[in-house]
Order: structure tokens, then C-alpha cells, then sequence
């Protein structure tokens, strides 16, 4: 659940209406389908997986996140227009980010806070 509303609060891509109650039910549905659905389509694509090295493995959690939208309709990826940023003399340009893309960064922000989370908890 803490991943989820840090994901939405720092990437408008990925939004949610209807307060605490909807983010809960995204939260739950979310676990589910990682529980039941990750599995089966990492069985199912293993060698894909295999050929590029586990990096389909993340094509499987952005399809995770598009059934989380697809399933919970509190949940919406949104197109959203990057403005650029400069972070101790690096610069990122703006760049304008289709709902897929929105996808994968809001995955790679949902995991790398929920491995952060769990390190926190070992």
C-alpha cells in the first residue's frame, strides 16, 4: 500500500480516485495479482526469460500493473508530459511518456520502494 500511494504521489501518470478505501482495495488487489497471476506468467514466459537474461521479468510487472488498472477502475495510467529535472549537475531532458511508459517507470518505482521496504524489515 506504501508503494502505491508513493508511486502516485510522485508520478501523476499513474492516479487513483476515491480516497484511502480505493487505495486499500488497489493495495489487496495488487497482492493478489502478484500472488496468483506473476507467477503463472513467469512460468509461462520462462524462456523468454531465459534469452534476455530476467529482463522480461519486468515486462511481467508492468502487465501486473495494466491488470491492476484493467481490474480496480480507481486506477488509471495516464500519458504524462515529463518537464526535466537537474539532479547534482545531471540532467534529465523532458520527455513526453505514453501510458506504456508511464507503466514501466511506475513499476520500476513500485518495486525498487517495496525491495526498500522489505531490506527495512530484515
Amino acid at each position: 500500500m506504501v508503494s502505491l500511494y508513493a508511486t502516485t504521489r510522485y508520478l501523476p501518470g499513474l492516479t487513483y480516485t476515491g480516497g484511502i478505501k480505493s487505495l486499500l482495495i488497489g493495495a489487496v488487489a495488487f497482492m493478489l495479482i502478484n500472488f496468483i497471476l506473476v507467477p503463472l506468467l513467469k512460468i509461462l514466459f520462462l524462456p523468454l526469460n531465459l534469452l534476455t537474461l530476467g529482463l522480461f521479468a519486468w515486462i511481467i510487472n508492468v502487465l501486473a500493473l495494466f491488470a491492476l488498472t484493467t481490474i480496480i477502475s480507481d486506477f488509471q495510467l495516464l500519458p504524462y508530459n515529463f518537464p526535466g529535472a537537474n539532479f547534482f549537475g545531471i540532467s534529465l531532458p523532458a520527455i513526453g511518456l505514453s501510458t506504456f511508459w508511464v507503466a514501466v517507470v511506475a513499476s520500476f518505482m513500485i518495486g525498487i520502494i517495496t525491495h526498500f521496504l522489505q531490506w527495512l524489515a530484515h
